[in-house]
């Protein structure tokens, strides 16, 4: 399955502007054959929308219009939102076609205290879904950077992740994009749709550099630092059988 990934500078607050370069790039994506576009963390609000943090139910017309857009294209779209728990808001990303009701996932491991003064964190969920032939497990940001995420992930047989993302600009990011995600890649022989912001917000500024990264650590596709992009790759886990026999971590777990 072709996948694709948007890279985009959210509008913190606008929802409506979010959801539209959201739906665009859903139609371009759909145009050039994919079928699942992955967008970053809090794409509907704005990761740097800070206490004006719109907060969402999945049955909310924000959550409705995403969907129909997913159906309007004939694509899944993975995109991040703040989520309105009881008394408390969740980071969050819902999986929508707009045939089914969306999944959700909530973010487990929030970073610094910005997030941990908005969101209250879940412990750690196996979502999966089915789509396209393939598994799809979700995580957000900080999560992927945990590796026991991903394993649990890669053993309850997901074939990609995705992982919404506001990797802020720093020291650390370039290695995180280029070298940490495509290891989580490769240590567990899995695919990684890693779609970041981009720009900046007032608040934070972004490294970009989204990324989808093959089961042998290698860069399908990539994003610069800088600028909206839209990447696409394919996913084809047996074109990767050779790799897993190599690189057989998850068969010798235990021993």
């Amino acid at each position: 399955m072709l996948i694709a990934v948007l890279q985009m500078q959210a509008v913190p607050g606008d929802v409506d502007a979010n959801l539209s370069r959201i739906g665009d790039a859903a139609r371009r994506a759909a145009e050039m054959g994919a079928g699942l576009l992955v967008a970053p963390e809090l794409a509907l609000g704005g990761y740097g929308a800070g206490e004006g943090m719109t907060g969402l139910l999945p049955s909310d017309a924000p959550l409705v219009k995403l969907g129909a857009m997913a159906e309007a294209h004939d694509i899944a779209i993975v995109a991040g939102f703040a989520e309105t728990g009881e008394a408390c808001l969740h980071n969050s990303a819902a999986f929508v076609t707009g045939r089914a009701a969306p999944i959700i996932y909530r973010k487990s491991h929030l970073y610094g205290p910005y997030e941990k003064g908005l969101f209250e964190p879940v412990a750690p969920q196996t979502i999966i879904v089915a789509h396209g032939g393939l598994k799809i497990g979700m995580l957000i940001c900080y999560d992927v950077e945990f590796p026991e995420n991903v394993r649990r992930l890669a053993l309850a047989g997901a074939d990609l992740i995705a992982v919404p993302t506001a990797l802020p600009l720093g020291p650390d990011a370039a290695f995180i994009a280029s070298t940490m995600v495509p290891v989580r890649a490769f240590e567990n022989q899995i695919f990684i749709a890693y779609a970041d912001n981009c720009g900046a917000d007032g608040r934070f500024a972004y490294q970009g550099m989204s990324t989808i990264v093959a089961p042998d650590g290698t860069a399908l596709a990539s994003a610069p630092v800088e600028g909206d992009a839209l990447i696409v790759a394919d996913i084809d886990p047996d074109a990767f059988a050779a790799s897993r026999e190599r690189n057989a971590y998850l068969r010798d777990l235990e021993g």
